[in-house]
């Protein structure tokens, strides 16, 4: 493993893949990983990236299956505002043995919204990267060939590339307001066969999605969606298929699932 810079250093390399400079290189694809949420959905404890899946931090496994994407040379992943030494020292400790050690893989500190810390997490990719992936940390399972599919959708041409699910539930738009919990009047049902349901990594020209974060403004907690501000811009945003164990872990009952699936896993495929 490549030695960590000092602790006080802004952002801190963990693994480092040799010839980045090479100028007759194609134009790199990574990846940014916020990873700065504190998840009060699961409950009191530690940050959602941060809460074990099978003894192992989510943060981890969700590195590990950007890593492993021959797509990806470089993830960089934003941490809690002022904890980037925190974080790389747990990538350290569990980092030890990627598929392929060559991935280079960068901590920053983030800010106080997900736009803020995906802001920043642009600003710390080197000028060769032409490609970038967005991915939640809180979908640690997303299987290698659902990153492969965005990157490539993106490296032919498209500028902005979701993966996605179709809706299975019937879905109900309701009047906005009232009180938490009660009672909330329905005001259309809308066609289940036009919906998806979007995941993650989320796939960009660097160009577009740097020009997203410039020009649309965050607005209370900002945005929660890197393709909804493309969209903004009025640049067309396409679906690729998504997978069902790309799903987002947010309560719970989403740990009970998230721990049988990679059971499964460890049980079939020696993961």
């Amino acid at each position: 493993m490549t030695p960590s810079g000092p602790s006080d250093s802004p952002a801190a390399s963990v693994r480092t893949r040799p010839g980045h400079s090479d100028p007759s290189a194609p134009l790199r694809c990574a990846a940014v990983i916020p990873a700065a949420g504190r998840g009060v959905r699961l409950g009191p404890g530690a940050p959602k990236a941060l809460r074990a899946l099978g003894g192992t931090p989510m943060l981890v496994h969700a590195v590990r299956a950007l890593a492993r994407a021959r797509a990806v040379s470089l993830v960089v992943v934003v941490g809690p505002p002022g904890e980037a030494a925190q974080v790389r020292t747990l990538l350290d400790d569990h980092l030890e043995h990627l598929a392929d050690d060559s991935t280079e893989v960068v901590v920053v500190s983030g800010g106080d919204t997900r736009q803020d810390s995906v802001r920043l997490g642009l600003a710390a990719l080197p000028e060769d990267v032409g490609v970038v992936l967005v991915h939640d940390a809180a979908r640690p399972l997303v299987p290698v060939d659902t990153v492969e599919a965005v990157a490539a959708a993106v490296r032919a041409g498209a500028p902005a590339v979701v993966p996605a699910l179709p809706v299975t539930d019937t879905v109900k738009q309701v009047e906005p307001g009232g009180e938490p919990g009660g009672p909330e009047p329905v005001v259309a049902t809308p066609e289940r066969a036009a919906l998806r349901a979007v995941q993650t990594p989320q796939g960009f020209d660097r160009r577009v999605l740097t020009e997203a974060h410039e020009k649309v403004p965050a607005a209370g907690e900002g945005a929660t969606d890197d393709a909804g501000m493309v969209e903004r811009l009025g640049v067309e945003v396409v679906l690729v298929p998504g997978h069902e164990e790309a799903f987002k872990v947010t309560r719970p009952l989403d740990m009970v699932l998230a721990e049988a699936v990679l059971a499964r896993r460890r049980a079939t495929d020696a993961f």
